[in-house]
């Protein structure tokens, strides 16, 4: 909708309200001109000002507590939700709801509650099940999460939603000949969408299809968006395809992008190590610690970098930056272990004279 006509029923809404302040739906249909217009300050004014004459408006309830949800105030959007349960609990809409809420807290089994709750309200809608399947996903309980995203496809089976996230856990189950169905079939209904066309590329590098993946890289580049995880996928791909000049450009071409992400000169400078150009990789974590001095990984991969220079002290001391940073990563430990128990052998052996 045009902003002028979209402005013009806002006007309209608002004159009907004025005219007759005390019936819901205006309401109702002054904050869904809102939202549609993404105004979410003044839908929430508008739904407080319904629960001041209509505090048992259900529909006012749990949009109130959808807009606290979108501010991730979940504490006052489970209040919301919990009330409109009271006055109405055979509304699947609050359950549901109330699941997403258990969900952004980490509670599977709460979560799984709610969202079984709306299924015996309404057992034909394909979001539930797709809710339930990202529950399971975000706990790496992968086999159950591509069974709800089946059953929510067998519903729906032009959910976008359904289709990327089902071959997102295709691909983490390795099963990629699957995954690259899911998300062509995603791509045919949508081939503007830059991610899918990465997702694509991705499958296909690990399928060793290398010509298809490049061009499923060039044409996510060619898409309006930032080109930044592009950038990066692709040079992955060329880095396992053992193009890595071609790589290296293409990850300078990343940090060119977005040279505040950290992530580029970690895998530019992880590239370096593999080829044995240790100094220049020692030089890029450097700059990285630069953008984001607490990230411990970093000190990590520098840690190693040093080991592998034979610089076991400048090592040791990357490691202990790291463990500083996240005290309970035990990875971190083991290898800092590993390398301290190497360094007092070289010691005892004579093999360094001080620290």
């Amino acid at each position: 909708m045009e902003n002028k006509d979209l402005n013009k029923q806002i006007e309209e809404a608002i004159l009907k309200m004025a005219k007759d302040p005390q019936n819901a739906e205006n309401y109702h249909v002054l904050s869904r001109l809102y939202l549609e217009q993404q105004d979410y300050d003044k839908v929430m004014s508008v739904l407080e000002s319904l629960l001041t004459i209509a505090p048992n408006d259900v529909e006012a309830l749990v949009g109130m507590g959808t807009m606290w949800f979108y501010e991730r105030d979940f504490r006052k959007s489970l209040s919301y939700y919990n009330k409109a349960l009271e006055i109405n609990p055979k509304n699947y809409l609050i359950y549901y709801n109330i699941g997403n809420v258990f969900a952004e807290w980490k509670n599977f089994s709460k979560a799984l509650f709610y969202y079984n709750r709306a299924i015996d309200l309404y057992s034909s809608n394909p979001e539930i099940y797709n809710a339930i399947a990202l529950l399971y996903q975000d706990f790496e309980e992968y086999i159950e999460a591509r069974a709800y995203y089946e059953k929510a496809l067998s519903l729906d089976p032009e959910n976008i939603t359904a289709l990327v996230d089902m071959g997102n856990v295709c691909f983490k189950l390795f099963d990629y000949a699957t995954a690259l169905d899911l998300y062509k079939r995603v791509f045919a209904l949508n081939p503007d969408n830059k991610i899918v066309a990465i997702c694509i590329g991705n499958t296909l590098t690990l399928m060793k299809e290398r010509e298809k993946a490049y061009s499923y890289f060039e044409k996510a580049l060619k898409m309006e968006g930032d080109n930044y995880k592009a950038y990066i996928c692709y040079s992955i791909a060329l880095s396992e395809f053992k193009e890595n000049d071609i790589a290296i450009e293409m990850y300078k071409r990343a940090i060119e992008t977005n040279p505040k992400a950290v992530n580029a000169y970690q895998l530019l400078a992880n590239l370096y190590t593999n080829i044995g150009r240790i100094e220049e990789a020692m030089a890029l974590y450097k700059q990285a610690l630069q953008i984001a001095p607490n990230d411990a990984q970093t000190y990590m991969l520098l840690g190693n970098a040093h080991y592998l220079n034979g610089e076991i002290e400048k090592a040791i001391a990357s490691y202990r930056a790291a463990i500083k940073i996240e005290p309970d990563n035990d990875e971190h430990k083991l290898v800092y272990i590993q390398v301290i128990d190497e360094y007092i052998d070289k010691k005892r052996n004579g093999e360094i004279e001080s620290v």
